[in-house]
């Protein structure tokens, strides 16, 4: 018996009968021969850490457009955070933490420059739309490693493409929407969690807000401080996940009612509040144009992506190039091809 073998008998042990073991996976889109010492959903995990999308995280932004201020969110602190918040919940109910941890280290791998006004504006220029967690499942299946995918298992890639619904209800009750695995859904939970709370934390510290701005009701239900709050959330869900006898995620009527209210708080005084959302509106301009620039001249999309030929329609290349994009990456790009440089004259 090798050590994987022992690593999934162990599981076999120990966790719930509602988690979703190794040996049991669903399988990966091609067959591959299996490591001897990483079950399937850490090998997972392990492939997407390593991987380029992964990285470019660092500089894509959560709430804040390139804050100046060492103590804000990225895209690639709120994925790890979401991704202890999903473990803390995922091993206090038995569950597979190696898939939990896979699934909500990759969730956000397809997300624009920009936040959310990225997406909004490759969603109205995209035929057919575009969803960040839809692109994210695009990434690990095709894009990554030059066009060979990370090859992930069926319940990973899964929980990838179901862990958002953007304002929808935070308890899947759908059971369309429901995931292949709890773990999946636990996963969904701690990212809405996440956001909530480091969100706000953000906003407060950047005096988009003050502690004050939250409802006294929201604050004596919740907790009075951010760690109070996750604190809450995350044994809610515990609590009411255990209490069901049959492992139905949930966090009771009271918490769901005042997450849904802090969730229409942080839309109205923080995503769409003027301060934040002004500089997104010219973010919005330096998306169009590079779409407009890369599909009008297929030469110079080449040449910049350092590709022979298309790889897909033309318009899928091109929005996936943008939607890859940092946000760095995408400013100097946008000031290269659009605006003038100084001519120096030789002396």
């Amino acid at each position: 018996m090798n050590i994987r073998e022992r690593l999934e008998e162990r599981e076999g042990k120990i966790l719930s009968p509602w988690a979703q073991k190794s040996v049991a996976t669903r399988g990966r889109m091609r067959e591959e021969a299996e490591c001897d010492i990483r079950p399937a959903f850490q090998h997972d995990r392990d492939r997407i850490t390593h991987s380029k999308s992964f990285r470019r995280l660092k500089y894509k932004t959560q709430v804040f457009l390139s804050p100046t201020g060492d103590h804000y969110r990225t895209r690639l602190t709120h994925t790890l955070e979401v991704s202890q918040v999903a473990r803390t919940i995922g091993r206090a109910l038995g569950l597979n933490e190696d898939l939990v941890e896979a699934i909500a280290l990759a969730h956000d791998l397809g997300h624009t420059p920009f936040g959310h006004s990225g997406e909004a504006v490759l969603n109205t220029l995209y035929p057919g739309g575009f969803r960040h967690y839809e692109q994210s499942l695009r990434v690990v299946d095709i894009l990554e490693k030059d066009g060979e995918g990370l090859n992930l298992t069926m319940e990973v890639r899964d929980g990838i493409v179901k862990h958002s619904k953007g304002k929808g209800d935070i308890i899947i009750r759908d059971d369309d929407e429901r995931p292949l695995t709890k773990e999946a859904e636990v996963v969904r939970i701690a990212d809405i969690i996440g956001y909530l709370n480091h969100d706000i934390d953000d906003a407060i510290r950047g005096n988009v807000i003050s502690e004050e701005d939250i409802p006294q009701h929201l604050r004596d239900g919740l907790g009075h401080s951010v760690s109070d709050r996750i604190d809450t959330m995350v044994r809610g869900v515990i609590w009411a996940t255990l209490q069901s006898g049959s492992m139905e995620l949930g966090c009771g009527e009271e918490l769901e009612a005042h997450m849904l209210e802090m969730r229409d708080l942080l839309y109205v005084r923080v995503y769409e509040s003027p301060v934040v959302h002004a500089d997104f509106i010219k973010c919005s301009k330096i998306i169009e144009d590079l779409y407009g620039y890369f599909l009008k001249d297929p030469d110079a999309f080449l040449k910049e992506t350092g590709r022979d030929d298309f790889y897909d329609d033309p318009v899928a290349c091109v929005r996936d190039f943008i939607a890859g994009m940092t946000d760095r990456y995408a400013f100097s790009l946008f000031e290269r091809i659009f605006l003038p440089m100084p001519w120096s004259i030789p002396v």
